[in-house]
């Protein structure tokens, strides 16, 4: 007889099914006419992809096929292809051939079942479980529908060959219900797929439901939020002055552009600061950081065009002079200008005060169009002063840096941070130590301030420090910057910026008018002569300052117009002259004319030597530091070398060498041969003249080592009254930097050697 193989579908005896021709199988099946028989093989897992004429399995058939099938006759076939079968019973199946044609032909016995059921309890079971089935469907949109088919099963069997392609069930399950021959046994498989499928329809429906009442909870929350936001916004603009902390935090952060980070911190502190409620004791310090983040700037501007012919027209507007410090600077915004970023050394200007190392910060801030910003880092000891305190503490606050950025209201400000070298390191940590991350441009494009706790771009600030001496500097704070030396102002530049910036901003500080104070070019020099004596102009702007507040009193009293001259300057300027060291007239063996460099400028320095009778012992006083304790001894022994003769009872004296002014202490490796020669001329007892001054520092060997602060010195020389100055032969290079007008007034002799000094000055003869 012909056989239909077929897989994964569940046919029992006694049912009616349709299908049309090629829903199991790709075997032929016209040759048969209604009324005849076939019998249904049932394909194993293995011939899942069914065998054809062209391209058979590699097993053969008879080896893919269950040894039991279903017999059943074709009823009708209808115009559209459809086939009518109805089961009759199940068979053994002893032989399969596979023809060639394709179709198979099979030999079979009868398969009996085992009746151990009546047929009222094989109609129980399936009504119970009809109705069962009846009921359940109920609960789907899709009920009536399936409630028409379930009416149409007539037994167990339709049932589960109707709905077992919805069972979860493996084939080797399905197959064990048709294999089986007990009625009963057959029965209770279906009942149990039957109903698994019940429970588990039940569990998907419910999760669905639970899931749509999810959904619908969420889409309802959103549309609410989305209504009452739209609300707020309406009132918000209706009464401004009534948005709430929370609200107006909102905005903010959705508006400040924030990075990512940033931005999870400050929805999580705003979410907190929800929680807390105006009344919750955080509440303050919550309000405080979200005040600070979403003040500062985290918009990346726009790189601007640079007009450096602009930028060198305000720095000569605003400062005279420095053309040096000045070509630097215009390096340093040309190299910006090409790159359209950021970049170059960060700048270090060093100076004694006044020479206008802070103002010059202001003037590159009108040049490139930014904000400006002053950090003073003066007396820093702690830490959390630069990198800000941990929210964990009472009163936390950001460090001055973020601080700074964020009074500035924009991320690109030029931030100077005066008088780094003034920074001190103690329990509260290295605040020096602190700064290298903030300088450093690998690292500061995610500056974390420890109040912030999220990273801050500051590679787009433009830092610029001041610093007076670079002796305190950490060597590794002062590996990254580039220092840029501010020299003294001579009496003409002092001159000049008095008439061109320090008296015109006095008068409008004063409310002066240029008409009712005429203040004379003698009068000026005469107070940078007598009444300064700095190498900036900030004890001149002071002095002229009060000669316009006396000028003030006069005028308001009813005087009409006013003129300072030299003549009448007393009454104008408070206090007396500043006392200034001269060269002195007298010459006395043992005393020379050095140059000394302080924080303030330039100094005149006497070294005083002199011998009385003793037992050998060298006295050194004037509040002395070790580098010139050191210059000391290194003198007396170049002294003892050159000078045999003369240095050989110096068992029998005591030597005394004094620098005056004791009180005030000295230091610095540029005084050795002032020293050494000092301590020559007094053992030969050849004088020096006093209008010769001399710096330089002296080896053992006897060379001149190079100084520093030149400029500074050779303007107190002019001061002083001295006429022919001895230099290292090394800093001859640093003489371009000295004015003119200084150079004229000094003869300025480079020397080599500690000989070449004693040579010149008349103590050694050549």
């Amino acid at each position: 007889m012909i056989a239909i193989p077929i897989h994964d579908t569940i046919l029992l005896p006694d049912i009616t099914f349709y299908f049309k021709k090629d829903s199991f199988t790709d075997w032929e099946v016209e040759r048969l006419a209604p009324g005849e028989e076939m019998i249904f093989a049932f394909l194993t897992d293995e011939a899942e992809d069914l065998p054809d004429s062209e391209n058979h399995p590699t097993k053969e058939l008879k080896d893919l096929i269950y040894p039991v099938g279903i017999r059943a006759r074709l009823e009708s076939v209808d115009n559209e292809g459809t086939y009518k079968i109805r089961t009759k019973n199940r068979v053994n199946i002893t032989s399969v051939t596979e023809e060639e044609d394709g179709n198979v032909e099979v030999n079979f016995t009868d398969r009996p079942d085992l009746e151990d059921l009546t047929p009222e309890e094989q109609a129980r079971k399936f009504a119970r479980i009809r109705d069962d089935y009846l009921e359940f469907v109920k609960m789907f949109q899709w009920g009536l529908w399936a409630r028409g088919l379930i009416l149409q099963w007539k037994n167990l069997n339709e049932l589960i060959c109707t709905m077992n392609p919805y069972f979860s069930m493996t084939w080797d399950e399905k197959m064990a219900i048709v294999l089986t021959d007990k009625l009963s046994e057959r029965y209770r498989l279906i009942e149990q797929a039957a109903y698994e499928f019940i429970e588990m329809a039940k569990v998907n429906n419910e999760a669905a439901n639970q899931q749509q009442q999810e959904n619908e909870s969420i889409y309802r929350e959103n549309a609410l939020k989305k209504q009452i936001e739209i609300l707020q916004n309406e009132l918000d603009d209706m009464h401004p002055e009534n948005i709430s902390d929370v609200r107006q935090f909102q905005k903010k952060i959705e508006e400040s552009g924030m990075n990512e980070t940033a931005r999870k911190e400050a929805d999580k502190v705003l979410n907190r600061m929800k929680q807390e409620g105006q009344n919750g004791h955080e509440y303050g310090m919550l309000y405080d950081y979200l005040d600070f983040v979403t003040s500062l700037s985290w918009k990346k501007p726009e790189p601007a065009e640079i007009d450096l012919i602009h930028a060198g027209e305000v720095l000569d507007a605003d400062h005279y002079g420095m053309k040096k410090v000045k070509d630097r600077i215009l390096q340093q915004l040309a190299v910006m200008a090409l790159k359209k970023q950021q970049s170059g050394s960060i700048l270090l200007f060093v100076g004694a005060p006044g020479t206008g190392k802070t103002s010059i910060g202001q003037s590159i801030a009108k040049a490139l169009g930014r904000e400006y910003v002053r950090i003073s880092l003066g007396g820093i000891r702690d830490e959390a002063e630069i990198r800000g305190h941990r929210r964990t503490y009472i009163g936390a606050m950001p460090g001055r840096i973020m601080e700074g950025v964020k009074r500035s209201g924009v991320s690109n400000p030029v931030v100077v941070l005066d008088e780094v070298d003034k920074l001190a390191k103690e329990y509260g940590g290295d605040p020096a130590s602190a700064l290298l991350e903030v300088l450093d441009p690998e690292q500061n494009f995610s500056f974390t301030d420890h109040y912030m706790n999220v990273p801050y771009d500051l590679s787009n600030v433009f830092f610029v420090c001041t610093a007076n001496q670079l002796d305190t500097i950490p060597e590794p704070l002062l590996n990254r910057m580039e220092v840029i030396e501010f020299p003294g102002y001579s009496e003409l530049e002092k001159e000049s910026i008095a008439k061109k910036h320090l008296i015109p901003k006095a008068y409008e500080a004063m409310g002066i008018k240029k008409s009712q104070l005429k203040i004379s070019d003698t009068a000026i020099r005469k107070v940078i002569q007598e009444y300064t004596m700095e190498s900036g102009v900030r004890g001149l702007k002071k002095r002229i300052e009060g000669i316009c507040r006396h000028a003030a009193v006069r005028l308001v009293k009813g005087e009409k117009k006013l003129s300072v001259i030299p003549g009448n300057l007393k009454e104008y300027v408070d206090g007396h002259g500043i006392h200034r060291d001269k060269v002195e007239k007298k010459v006395v063996p043992g005393i020379v004319t050095g140059l000394a460099w302080t924080a303030a400028g330039g100094e005149i320095l006497y070294i005083e030597t002199k011998k009385v009778s003793g037992t050998g012992q060298v006295i050194i006083t004037g509040q002395l530091g070790d580098v010139m304790k050191e210059s000391f001894s290194i003198a007396i022994s170049l002294v003892k070398e050159m000078f045999p003769k003369e240095t050989k009872d110096l068992q029998k004296y005591d030597l005394h060498i004094h620098v005056p002014e004791g009180a005030v202490p000295k230091d610095g490796p540029s005084a050795g041969i002032t020293i050494t020669t000092a301590l020559a001329s007094l053992f030969t007892g050849r004088k020096v003249d006093p209008t010769l001054a001399m710096t330089g520092e002296v080896s053992l060997r006897g060379n001149v080592m190079p100084i520093g602060g030149l400029p500074e010195k050779l303007m107190a020389a002019v001061r002083a009254g001295v006429k022919l100055v001895f230099i290292p032969k090394e800093n001859v290079e640093d003489l371009e930097d000295i004015p003119e007008e200084v150079k004229k007034e000094l003869t300025i002799t480079p020397v080599e050697k500690i000989k070449d000094v004693l040579e010149k000055t008349g103590i050694l003869n050549a």
